[in-house]
């Protein structure tokens, strides 16, 4: 019992040490420029629907234009793929839906 003791003291000064050291990250402005949201079916249909209403309320909340970039075909595979080939800098963002879940398993 006195082994589980001294361990958990040492836990609990160890834990209180890492959080002296550890100093909170600091994000950069994001997002500081047009962020395009892709999705993976043609205009008019429920999935873009629903991005160009989260797209038009990250617009107000953020201040920075988000717009949709239809980009239909092959179950929605071909805007997973324009989103996967862009540059990782998270200005490039994908609205999922269930065939992306679906999708790799076909």
């Amino acid at each position: 019992m006195r082994t589980a003791g001294r361990q958990l003291l040492q836990l609990a000064a160890v834990a209180l040490a890492a959080l002296a050291v550890l100093q909170p990250a600091h994000a950069l402005d994001y997002p500081t420029r047009t962020v395009r949201l892709v999705v993976g079916f043609p205009p008019g249909g429920s999935a873009d629907i629903v991005a160009r209403l989260v797209a038009q309320a990250l617009t107000e909340r953020m201040g920075q234009t988000f717009i949709i970039d239809n980009k239909p075909g092959a179950g929605s595979n071909l805007g997973t793929e324009t989103v996967a080939r862009a540059e990782p800098d998270g200005y490039t963002l994908m609205a999922e839906s269930v065939s992306n879940a679906i999708n790799p398993t076909l």
